[in-house]
């Protein structure tokens, strides 16, 4: 996103005396910046301080034990899946795992069937009873076929119709996004996949599991260094000016860095109602959506997440809004445009790196962030070689001068 290795052979021009201070400054605990400060402080020795205005680490993935002992995720359940063995393989360096498939009913019509629209979806909601090959046959007789993809709604319609789309699709997008798919880019419903068979996986990647611990302990574990110091409850622009740094990873909303100076960038945001139930399960699966009805998009029960076992039970409401905090970005092609404006500003700003989702205007699933995050750390990491022969160089013919 800038331009690294300039930087950085700036900043081994300028060491810092003593080597006080830090070499990195990294605003945000979440995934991206806790990744690198893991990395940087253990293949490249540097100095990290991370820091975070909320009161814990771990970004929106932070989970806790409520007031009951259940073990909750308070920004909405978080379910990790991959299909990169390299990601499974370096989070395993700090987390044992739980196997665990995510399963999603929607209430439709009075009943729930899976969710994505499976072959059992079909059979239960109409009361048939056909096969994976009838299935795929009664898709092709209702879907509307498009000349060009364009829209949300164009995905829908053109693979399952436009009742489906109706039932399952339109009225839990417009309470998600405040908008009708018809106004949404294509890439928000082209994440949920139909099937013609009776796979009810939410996800089908080839590593679905939970940190047995939970995140927060997996993030602890992530920046237990010697060289890495946290600072919670802070505000970077508190410390910016007064801490010694060389170089920021700024994982943060890109359009507050630069003061709004373009407007805003287009958020959604949630609101959560976390509520107790004394019973041991209140519902089939770990989620259920309401695309119809209620003010809430969907309900998540932690125990089916977590496989915790306790006397009561953990579920949370989601609301979305349009106030708060920045959870999705909207993906729209004026938002889009006013983004590369802000990152044609984040180009030619000098020793600042911009990663994660926030930083970069993507709505990424959590593997996806901590990709983004191991192939920002090579870039670093190359950087800086280049920027030590450069030293060398430097002071190869120095010495050569001097005699």
């Amino acid at each position: 996103m800038d331009k690294i290795s300039q930087d950085l052979e700036r900043a081994a021009a300028s060491t810092v005396p003593g080597r006080a201070g830090f070499d990195y400054l990294i605003v945000g605990a979440g995934f991206a910046g806790s990744v690198l400060a893991e990395r940087l402080a253990t293949q490249m020795n540097q100095r990290v301080l991370i820091v975070d205005k909320r009161p814990h680490i771990g970004g929106n993935a932070y989970d806790r034990y409520d007031d009951h002992g259940v073990l909750i995720h308070p920004y909405g359940p978080h379910i990790f899946h991959t299909n990169s063995e390299d990601i499974f393989d370096y989070l395993s360096r700090f987390t044992e795992w739980r196997p665990y498939q995510h399963r999603v009913l929607a209430s439709v019509d009075g009943q729930t069937v899976p969710m994505p629209i499976n072959l059992d979806t079909i059979n239960k909601l109409y009361g048939l009873n056909l096969t994976s090959f009838e299935v795929e046959k009664f898709f092709e007789s209702v879907a509307e076929k498009k000349d060009e993809i364009k829209t949300s709604e164009d995905v829908v319609v053109s693979k399952v119709g436009r009742e489906l789309y109706n039932k399952f699709f339109r009225g839990y997008t417009r309470k998600q996004w405040g908008l009708d798919p018809s106004e949404l880019d294509a890439s928000v419903t082209a994440r949920v996949p139909t099937r013609t068979n009776r796979d009810d996986r939410y996800f089908a990647d080839k590593f679905q599991a939970m940190p047995r611990h939970g995140y927060t302990r997996m993030f602890e574990k992530m920046l237990n260094h010697p060289n890495i110091k946290v600072m919670t409850n802070t505000d970077y622009r508190e410390i910016v000016d007064v801490v010694p740094w060389k170089h920021m990873v700024y994982t943060g909303p890109i359009d507050a860095f630069f003061d709004h100076k373009y407007g805003k960038l287009p958020y959604r945001s949630l609101r959560f109602e976390h509520v107790n139930v004394a019973k041991e399960q209140f519902q089939a699966v770990g989620t259920v959506n309401y695309p119809n009805d209620y003010g809430y998009t969907r309900i998540s029960e932690f125990k089916h997440i977590t496989g915790q076992e306790c006397a009561s039970t953990s579920v949370v409401y989601e609301y979305p809004c349009a106030e708060g905090d920045p959870y999705y970005p909207v993906p729209r092609p004026e938002n889009a445009q006013l983004y590369k404006q802000y990152e044609a500003e984040a180009e030619a700003t000098p020793n600042v790196t911009f990663v994660g989702r926030l930083a970069t205007y993507r709505y990424y699933n959590m593997d996806q962030v901590v990709g983004q995050a191991l192939a920002t750390f090579k870039r670093l990491h190359a950087a800086h070689q280049a920027a030590d022969r450069t030293l060398d160089d430097v002071t190869a013919l120095a010495a050569s001068v001097a005699a």
